[in-house]
């Protein structure tokens, strides 16, 4: 396997130093930290608090963070796709994990004021004491279709008062901090949605089941219980009635890092796929000499790049704040159906041997199924591009 990330020499789009400098320290981290382990945690389906610890002490949980507030200052979104294509090149359910630590605070920088901010995200990025955040938006019959959630809200004196189910939730019973989504406004549809922080020792606040997944199964998946939970009021996530067009930012903003991640996934299976073709010897040649196999790797290696330039340019619009909706969606519709495509046929070009667990094939095809689901499926981001056409 490389010991280095690809190079962009060839690239129009070039990296800076800095910018190189950071895939470097992600990759090391990954090659040193997590591809040890990668297999046992997904065989175990338990989540790495060890790896998230030494990532915690290097600052791969919080550098996305201003510094203000304990992170990195890594604020860009090309950063957070830089290091995650990295990440999820050695472990998309690691990655996950370690990305989930910053989950709750990325609707409190987006959304929060001063002082939420100042509180909570600084919470979230000490060093010695990793904290994990939670996103409670989805609910048994409200995935995509934020308006449709049944969680409320309701005011009681100096206190808001939280009832509902949250499902398939990142972090999920185990966190040490949520953001919940619930309707204020019932009758209000989209625009009576309401986000509250909530701790996640508060009161009434449990975890449910949890679920057994095809893939990432070294990320904790699980059910939320909110039962009379009570909050103070400064508590509220930014106004009263205006959680889904925060939600909608976040998502705006967090789309290509989740392509960046497929990317990630797909590189990873392409370069054992290559490896392994090269290596393989049937009727006196490598296989690497067919031309049905090496036209499978020349199409892997064409998608792989083409989705990580549509990541790249979602992500500078991103920073340069443009909007990037249409980008964003483009860049990770495309990016999670080459995850799958080249995982596939990675297996494909191991033959049998790409069918047991003795090789990583079969682990990156399970876990790069879910990069067209969460975050929006492919079919929700299609109708966001055919919307903006």
């Amino acid at each position: 396997m490389p010991e280095n990330p690809p190079s962009t020499s060839g690239l129009c789009f070039r990296l800076s130093d800095e910018q190189e400098a950071l895939r470097k320290w992600a990759h090391g981290f990954a090659e040193k930290e997590i591809r040890p382990v990668a297999a046992e945690y997904d065989e175990k389906e338990e989540f790495p608090m060890e790896v998230l610890k030494k990532a915690a002490k290097v600052g791969l949980t919080s550098y996305a963070a201003p510094e203000e507030y304990g992170g990195g200052g890594l604020t860009s979104v090309m950063a957070a796709c830089l290091i995650g294509e990295e990440l999820f090149w050695r472990c998309a359910g690691i990655a996950t994990s370690l990305s989930a630590v910053g989950l709750a605070g990325l609707p409190i920088y987006y959304m929060g004021n001063e002082e939420q901010k100042r509180k909570w995200i600084s919470y979230l990025c000490d060093p010695d004491h990793p904290r994990l955040g939670a996103m409670a938006l989805t609910e048994p019959n409200a995935g995509s279709d934020v308006k449709a959630i049944q969680t409320k809200a309701v005011r009681d004196g100096d206190h808001w008062v939280i009832n509902g189910r949250k499902c398939f939730i990142t972090n999920g019973g185990i966190a040490d901090l949520y953001i919940v989504f619930a309707k204020t406004d019932p009758a209000a549809g989209f625009q009576g949605v309401s986000a509250f922080i909530v701790p996640g020792d508060t009161p009434g606040l449990s975890g449910g089941k949890k679920e057994r997944k095809m893939g990432i199964r070294a990320s904790h998946t699980g059910d939320v219980i909110l039962e009379d939970v009570r909050v103070p009021l400064d508590h509220l996530l930014g106004e009263e009635n205006m959680a889904y067009f925060g939600a909608l930012k976040m998502l705006e903003y967090s789309r290509p890092a989740v392509a960046a991640a497929a990317v990630g996934v797909a590189r990873a299976a392409y370069e054992y796929a290559l490896d392994y073709a090269k290596q393989r010897v049937q009727f006196g040649r490598p296989i690497i000499k067919n031309q049905a196999i090496s036209f499978m790797l020349a199409d892997m290696k064409t998608k792989i790049d083409a989705a990580r330039l549509l990541t790249w340019r979602a992500a500078e619009l991103a920073d340069l704040g443009e909007s990037c909706v249409v980008e964003g969606s483009m860049a990770k519709a495309f990016a999670a159906e080459v995850a799958m495509e080249v995982t596939t046929n990675a297996v494909q070009i191991l033959g049998g041997y790409g069918y047991m667990r003795d090789h990583p094939v079969e682990k990156w095809m399970r876990d790069a199924k879910i990069l067209s689901i969460y975050e929006g499926t492919t079919q929700i981001q299609k109708r966001t591009i055919a919307a903006g056409l």
